[in-house]
């Protein structure tokens, strides 16, 4: 292209990296983005669908259900327009990542099997004490 300039011009071109994470901001349509008063329904309901996913997630923690599971699915609805679940959410993937890792150092590997040993084999001696001494009665029908 001619721009009346003897100069060449360089094309910056942003190369794609396999681990770039993804720009910060609301992924809402460009139709909503445009008009303001849409957009602030589009955050509002995204709002109110990811703070009902997060509080169903909240409950199930001491219910039966996949709690966190869905605590972070709500976190990923918000992620879609607010920039502070973004960032949540990335911290929160670098620190499980993080967390796999040294979970997979043979150390600390060969650390949880060892101590794992241990409490089976203390669940077992005492599993054994109790039964040596009350038989295979229940606890609640043993009279003292």
């Amino acid at each position: 292209m001619n721009t009346g300039s003897d100069e060449t011009a360089e094309v910056a071109v942003a190369a794609e990296e396999p681990n770039a994470e993804p720009a910060l901001g609301s992924r809402a349509p460009e139709f909503i983005k445009a008009r303001r008063a849409l957009h602030l329904s589009w955050q509002v309901g995204v709002f109110v669908v990811g703070l009902a996913v997060v509080g169903a997630g909240v409950i199930m923690l001491p219910l039966p259900g996949p709690g966190w599971l869905v605590i972070f699915g709500g976190m990923a609805i918000w992620a879609t327009e607010f920039v502070w679940a973004q960032l949540v959410l990335r911290w929160t993937k670098r620190k499980v990542t993080e967390a796999t890792q040294k979970a997979l150092d043979p150390r600390v590997r060969r650390r949880n099997i060892i101590l794992t040993s241990v409490g089976l084999a203390v669940i077992v001696v005492l599993g054994g004490i109790y039964v040596w001494k009350f038989g295979l009665e229940m606890p609640w029908n043993i009279e003292q």
